[in-house]
């Protein structure tokens, strides 16, 4: 697990696990074959379809993509039925 650095919590992704999608960021090196290996070990869960992306960097009215990212974000479709239990750490 250590390609997967964190759960991504945004209304879009709030809005996407009504669809049985899970989002969060990855090492940037980590390929989807093996993010799909780590999270189907894991968690005991069938992935059906994966999407990736880096993230943009926003600097005033210029958009960009950092040259060396460390992360980028990854959203995990798991077929019906199965379920990634909530990553909220309580803080205090």
């Amino acid at each position: 697990m250590d390609g997967i650095k964190y759960a991504v919590f945004t209304e879009k992704s709030i809005r996407l696990l009504g669809n049985n999608q899970y989002t969060s960021n990855v090492e940037s090196g980590s390929t989807r074959t093996e993010i799909k290996h780590w999270v189907e070990l894991f968690f005991g869960v069938k992935v059906i379809a994966m999407n990736s992306h880096r993230l943009d960097r926003r600097m005033g009215p210029v958009r960009g993509h950092r040259r060396h990212s460390n992360y980028k974000r990854m959203i995990v479709t798991l077929q019906p039925g199965y379920s990634i239990p909530p990553l909220i750490e309580k803080r205090t």
